[in-house]
């Protein structure tokens, strides 16, 4: 699925494996620099799979029975899998006059709004970059810029199942503080709600 606004295109693609993922988004840095296509969102999950940053260490990363990937993003180790909706925006800071800073805060304030429709009072926590709620990480942030093009991005925990944290330290955290929107709010939540609440959000912070 595509969704087309001013200043950004949305491309909806279900499940793809990680390694998938990556070789897609090194592909449109590429294109994007040369300026043949404009500034994309991709939204995906992925299956089980465990990512490091450039931050990462031996002691976050105790042990896991998925996938590694060392990656260029910033950050450190993280779980993606199913119940996680992936948000990889491919823009072009410089074209948006945009530093990175700013722009880590502009992916926060779009996922507030977003869990906000969702029915989370979300915030920032200071010190970190991410999405917090009632004392728990719900969302983990990383990114990397190529010739002025940002990429990688932000994963939700939407209905992940928590256990999967279990042998990491996400982002140098217990993974005791990781939670999800479904164990926050006490109820189902579906996937494509999630994915229009961040959808809409983005659209409008980007829309220019």
């Amino acid at each position: 699925m595509q969704a087309v606004a001013a200043g950004l295109r949305v491309v909806e693609r279900g499940v793809v494996d990680y390694a998938e993922a990556l070789a897609l988004q090194r592909e449109l840095v590429a294109r994007r620099a040369r300026g043949e296509i404009g500034d994309t969102l991709l939204l995906l999950e992925h299956p089980h799979v465990v990512t490091r940053g450039v931050g990462a260490n031996d002691y976050t990363l105790a042990g896991t029975p998925h996938p590694v990937f060392d990656v260029e993003r910033g950050g450190d180790v993280t779980y993606h899998g199913p119940g996680q909706l992936v948000g990889y925006p491919i823009l072009h800071l410089k074209e948006r006059d945009l530093l990175i800073g700013p722009y880590l805060r502009l992916i926060e304030g779009a996922l507030i709004d977003a869990l906000l429709a969702l029915g989370i009072d979300a915030e920032r926590n200071k010190g970190f970059t991410g999405v917090w709620a009632r004392g728990k990480k719900l969302a983990s942030i990383g990114i990397a810029v190529r010739s002025w093009v940002a990429f990688h991005g932000f994963a939700i925990n939407i209905s992940t199942d928590l256990s999967h944290f279990r042998g990491l330290y996400p982002c140098g955290l217990e993974p005791e503080r990781m939670s999800s929107v479904q164990a926050l709010l006490g109820r189902k939540v579906e996937m494509s709600d999630a994915r229009r609440a961040v959808r809409n959000s983005f659209v409008e912070k980007l829309s220019f």
